[in-house]
């Protein structure tokens, strides 16, 4: 019997998709499970329906009176957006700096165990908090302004790039950092001729990345004080100005998607 004879004379295989809990009592209990804690979290919730249906009305009015969107102050307009962008450059620029050395630190593979606790410790704690508490926090000891909104968002971004640092190094092959230490390479040769040419443009990349989120975060910590557009759009809510309060958003929506643009731009120039 040729080999051909015996594949047409085997039984066909059978494709089956593989699932996250094989036993089907199992998986079927807990998806009920999840189906009545889903129906009783909704009953805890105490849902008052005639605010929800008050809130409703009130929604169509505000909407209403969004319409058409009020450009007249656009002086105010304008310094808002450039304070906000001004404010994702400025955090952007000092967030990769600070993130160099705390992301080489956070690499198990490259510095001594209790550096690099230190430094996953510093990291984790500075990504625990979202950047409106940090915003809190800074208001309170330096009071309103952008420079809040630039600490703010100065921590977030060191937090983020130097996480994305530590790991690209710690992926590295192994082999190249070891071929490189039986050199006898000091630390600082050790970076310029095998770490940064393979995480120098990720590095690029996430920063780049960073300060089209910082363009949007900006936007979010001047809500409660922290500078930017965002602080305007809190105001023009509090005075109800609703008509300039969409001219406000209409301008947000744009300065972002120039943003992401040139985010994309960037990153596809520099793969």
């Amino acid at each position: 019997m040729t080999a051909q004879t015996k594949i047409q004379g085997a039984t066909p295989r059978q494709w089956h998709t593989i699932k996250l809990i094989e036993n089907p009592y199992l998986r079927y209990g807990f998806l009920a499970l999840v189906v009545v804690y889903f129906f009783w979290s909704l009953g805890t919730l105490d849902i008052d329906w005639h605010r929800v249906d008050s809130g409703m009305t009130r929604a169509g009015n505000m909407f209403s009176r969004m319409v058409p969107p009020d450009f007249g102050r656009w002086e105010l307009l304008v310094k808002g957006l450039v304070e906000s962008v001004q404010m994702a450059l400025a955090a952007s620029f000092f967030g990769m700096i600070v993130a160099v050395p705390l992301g080489l630190c956070a690499a198990v593979n490259l510095v001594p165990k209790p550096v690099y606790l230190v430094a996953r410790t510093i990291i984790v704690l500075s990504r625990t908090f979202h950047e409106v508490i940090i915003a809190i926090f800074f208001v309170k000891i330096f009071g309103f302004g952008p420079l809040a909104g630039v600490l703010t968002l100065i921590v977030a971004s060191a937090s983020f790039i130097s996480k994305m640092l530590a790991e690209d190094i710690e992926n590295l092959p192994p082999g190249q950092l070891e071929a490189v230490r039986a050199t006898g390479a000091s630390f600082p040769k050790l970076l310029i001729y095998c770490i940064s040419p393979q995480a120098l443009p990720r590095y690029l990349g996430v920063s780049i990345y960073r300060l089209d989120a910082n363009i949007r975060h900006s936007t979010v910590v001047g809500i409660v004080g922290a500078g930017g557009i965002g602080q305007v759009l809190a105001a023009s809510f509090s005075r109800y100005d609703y008509d300039f309060s969409l001219a406000i958003l209409i301008a947000i929506v744009t300065i972002v998607f120039v943003g992401e643009f040139f985010s994309t731009w960037v990153r596809g120039r520099l793969r």
